[in-house]
C-alpha cells in the first residue's frame, strides 16, 4: 500500500477512537482499554481487507468478523457506525435501557454482528463452525476473529484450536491482542499462556507475531493471508492497553473505565487532536 494509504487507514481509526470516546461521554463508563488495543486491527479489517457491503449486511459472500471479546465491543460499534451500517447517532445510546448498542454484541439488534459473543471463549468455537461451513458451500469467504490474551484460559478455545488445525480451515484468521493487562492485572501473572504462538504451532497452525498497533504492518500481514495453505492463521497481535489517550495506556485500571470529567475531556481533546493531525497528513500525501 501507499503511505497516502495508510494514512487513511490511520485516519479511519483515530475517528473511530473518537466514536469510542462519545460512547463513554454518552454513558459514563466502558471497556475500554482492550477495545483501543484491537483498534488498528478491527480498522484495516473492515476498510481495507474484508468483504463487506453495509447497505446489504447479510451478504452471501460476505466475510465474517466475531468479536470474542464481547466486552470490547465499543471497537466493533465505532468501526460499524464508521463504515455506515447504522447513523452514529446511536452511539449516543451506549449503556441506555433497550439499545442497540448495549455492553455485549447481539445480533439481533445490530446489523453486522454475526454473533452474540461476551462468554468469553465462545469466538472461535463459533468461527471455525462458519468457517467450515462457508467452505462446505465453496464459498471463498473468510471469517476473521479477534479474542483477548486474558480469554486463552478457557478451555474451549483450545478444542476449537485443535478442530481447526485437524480441519485444515485455512479459511480462519483469528487475532489474539496481546497487550498483557485483563481486568485483574497482568495476564502473565493471572494465567500465563506465553509462548502464545508456540501453543498454537504444536496444534498444527500457521503463526505470525506482529505490532497490532502498527497499521503498515497489520496492513501487510492481512495481504498475505493464508500464512500458509491448509493452515489455519493465528495473529499474536502485541498492543498497548488504552492505546491512543496517553493517561490511560499500559495501564490495567482503564480496562473498564468511569471517567473523571478532567479525564473526559483530555481523552477528547487528544482524540480529536489525532484526527485533525492524520487529516492534514493525508492532504498532504
Amino acid at each position: 500500500m501507499t503511505k497516502k494509504e495508510i494514512l487513511e487507514l490511520e485516519l479511519e481509526a483515530a475517528r473511530c477512537r473518537r466514536n469510542m470516546v462519545r460512547m463513554v461521554e454518552a454513558s459514563h463508563h466502558g471497556h475500554l482499554g482492550g477495545a483501543l488495543s484491537c483498534l488498528d486491527i478491527v480498522t484495516a479489517l473492515y476498510f481495507h481487507t474484508m468483504k463487506v457491503d453495509p447497505k446489504n449486511p447479510k451478504w452471501e459472500d460476505r466475510d465474517r468478523f466475531l468479536l470474542s471479546a464481547g466486552h470490547k465491543c465499543m471497537v466493533q460499534y465505532a468501526v460499524l457506525a464508521e463504515k455506515g451500517y447504522f447513523d452514529k447517532e446511536v452511539l449516543d445510546t451506549y449503556g441506555s435501557l433497550h439499545t442497540h448498542i448495549p455492553g455485549h454484541p447481539d445480533m439481533h439488534k445490530l446489523p453486522g454482528v454475526e454473533a452474540n459473543t461476551g462468554a468469553l471463549g465462545h469466538g472461535l468455537s463459533i468461527a471455525t463452525g462458519m468457517a467450515l461451513g462457508l467452505r462446505s458451500q465453496g464459498k471463498d469467504s473468510r471469517v476473521f476473529v479477534v479474542m483477548g490474551d486474558g480469554e486463552l484460559a478457557e478451555g474451549s478455545n483450545w478444542e476449537a484450536a485443535a478442530a481447526a488445525a485437524h480441519h485444515k480451515v485455512d479459511n480462519l484468521v483469528l487475532f489474539v491482542d496481546f497487550n498483557g493487562l485483563q481486568i485483574s492485572g497482568p495476564v502473565d501473572q493471572v494465567m500465563n499462556f506465553t509462548p502464545i504462538a508456540d501453543h498454537f504451532k504444536a496444534f498444527g497452525w500457521a503463526v505470525k507475531d506482529i505490532d497490532g498497533n502498527n497499521m503498515e504492518e497489520v496492513v501487510d500481514t492481512l495481504d498475505n493471508l493464508p500464512l500458509e495453505k491448509g493452515k489455519p492463521t493465528l495473529i499474536v497481535a502485541h498492543t498497548v492497553k488504552s492505546k491512543g489517550i496517553s493517561f490511560a495506556e499500559n495501564k490495567a485500571g482503564y480496562h473498564y473505565w468511569s471517567p473523571k470529567e478532567d479525564e473526559l475531556e483530555q481523552a477528547i481533546k487528544e482524540t480529536e487532536a489525532k484526527i485533525a493531525e492524520l487529516e492534514q497528513e493525508v492532504a498532504k500525501a
